[in-house]
């Protein structure tokens, strides 16, 4: 009834108004359920698809898709994975998860074996070569700005908009050889805000720099009103605007969060 009711225009609100709907996050975990559910073929999605959702509908099932079988040590820097539907999917059922995050959050999965450890990514408590697979979306652009969201008690001062290179470098010492670090970070036009960044190329190309990977792949995703989210190539996401719903007055045509999304697999 309720999906019935947002296709037909009754909660079709602007994105900005929509993210703020006791609706939205019904309607986006049941989009989702059925996005997970069914395998999909990236490279082509259907029209429509994630229409007035954020990026997490093209986030996850790229994760997802970039994932080994079985077992293995799995970092999630910045605990993107810490809902019982994303720990429930089959790639994820048996792996050793390690989440790090800046502080304790509402829920906590410590019976699926997850483990928890808290504190800043910039300076990371791990051995060196510690994971295998490394998973970090959308966190790298909030790294050295104001962080209260996340954890009240922080610095709301600091506003260093290289630290997420920092991170990047962490990362590499603690991936094993031959380990894989899949990034996604919001791209397009570059914006600093108070508490995030959106990312452009020239950002893109510090990250891979830094890191040094033996191999790398970036895969683009761009949102519009009327085709959702689609695949594209970095120049059709240059531009993508950015809305903010803590402080943007929505427009027409806005996204629910990132207008496009990077997706990076950095291997070691």
């Amino acid at each position: 009834m309720i999906i019935r009711a947002i296709k037909s225009g009754i909660f079709r609100l602007t994105p900005g108004h929509y993210s703020n709907h006791r609706w939205y996050g019904y309607y986006k975990e049941r989009a989702l359920k059925r996005a997970l559910k069914s395998p999909m073929t990236l490279q082509q999605l259907p029209i429509g698809y994630g229409r007035w959702l954020d990026e997490r509908l093209v986030e996850y099932p790229w994760l997802l898709s970039q994932l080994s079988e079985g077992q293995e040590d799995l970092l999630d820097a910045g605990s993107t994975l810490n809902h019982h539907l994303i720990l429930s999917q089959p790639k994820l059922r048996n792996k050793r998860i390690t989440i790090m995050t800046l502080a304790p959050e509402a829920q906590c999965f410590w019976q699926k074996r997850v483990s928890y450890v808290f504190g800043d990514l910039r300076n990371m408590y791990f051995r060196d070569a510690s994971f295998s697979t490394i998973v970090c979306l959308s966190v790298l652009e909030h790294i050295g700005l104001d962080s209260r969201l996340y954890d009240p008690a922080r610095d709301t001062t600091e506003r260093d908009p290289d630290a997420y290179l920092s991170v990047v470098h962490e990362f590499r010492r603690v991936l094993k050889p031959g380990g894989s670090c899949l990034i996604s970070v919001p791209f397009g036009k570059y914006q600093l805000r108070s508490w995030l960044q959106v990312f452009d190329s020239v950002m893109l190309d510090r990250m891979i720099a830094t890191f040094g990977p033996g191999k790398h792949e970036m895969t683009f995703y761009c949102y519009s009103t009327r085709e959702g989210w689609q695949r594209c190539n970095l120049e059709d996401a240059a531009d993508a605007p950015y809305f903010d719903l803590h402080s943007d007055t929505p427009w027409p045509g806005c996204p629910a969060g990132a207008g496009a999304v990077a997706c990076l697999k950095l291997s070691k």
